[in-house]
């Protein structure tokens, strides 16, 4: 490990020290952080997978009604029942700290009906089809939300892990080697001028 290179004198020795002190004192912190992130970033994974699940099956379960209906509809009157929809939908987004992380968070809002259209000239099962479909939107929106947050969290942690393998590896060995050696030549100096003191007092008498 390379030292710093610095005047091996007190005024040094004392800010390097204090420098080590505050290197250690932030692995520490940074060290906790990353802890902390890493569980806060299996929650999330978690989360995520079992969404994930949840969200492919009502899509697949969604994607057969919806095929059924299809094949009790002609195209022309399809295209009529889907062509003017009432329903509005509207997504608020705020940011949130997770560990100083800013994560987004999305609040869906759905107003009006779905079915903009004559129950008498469209099957049960559209309807149920597209049920199923306004049911799926806010999973949509938290699924996305929660994966692009495990993104996020991943960044960080691996951010963080660099600086924590800085500090560990890099800085504070460093640190501590030139602490060692600006003591080990001070320690030098002081013993070759209390010599050089003997020898002048030994002259003089």
């Amino acid at each position: 490990m390379a030292r710093i290179q610095v005047n091996p004198n007190r005024m040094e020795l004392l800010k390097l020290r204090k420098r080590l002190a505050i290197a250690q004192r932030g692995h520490k912190l940074l060290k906790d952080k990353l802890d902390e992130l890493m569980k806060k970033f299996l929650d999330m994974v978690r989360e995520a997978r079992s969404l994930r699940v949840e969200v492919e099956n009502r899509l697949a379960e969604a994607y057969v009604i919806f095929a059924i209906a299809r094949s009790e509809m002609i195209t022309e009157e399809m295209e009529e029942a889907l062509s003017k929809p009432l329903a509005v939908l509207e997504l608020d987004m705020e940011y949130l700290n997770i560990m100083g992380v800013r994560v987004p968070h999305f609040q869906v809002h759905l107003e009006g009906a779905y079915h903009c259209y004559s129950l008498s000239t469209t099957p049960l099962s559209f309807d149920v089809a597209l049920e199923n479909y306004q049911a799926l939107i806010p999973m949509l929106v938290r699924l996305a939300e929660v994966e692009n947050n495990v993104s996020l969290m991943a960044m960080e942690i691996e951010r963080t892990r660099r600086r924590v393998n800085a500090l560990e590896h890099i800085l504070i060995p460093a640190l501590q080697e030139t602490v060692v050696y600006i003591t080990m030549k001070l320690d030098e100096m002081e013993r070759s001028y209390r010599t050089q003191l003997m020898k002048i007092k030994s002259m003089q008498e």
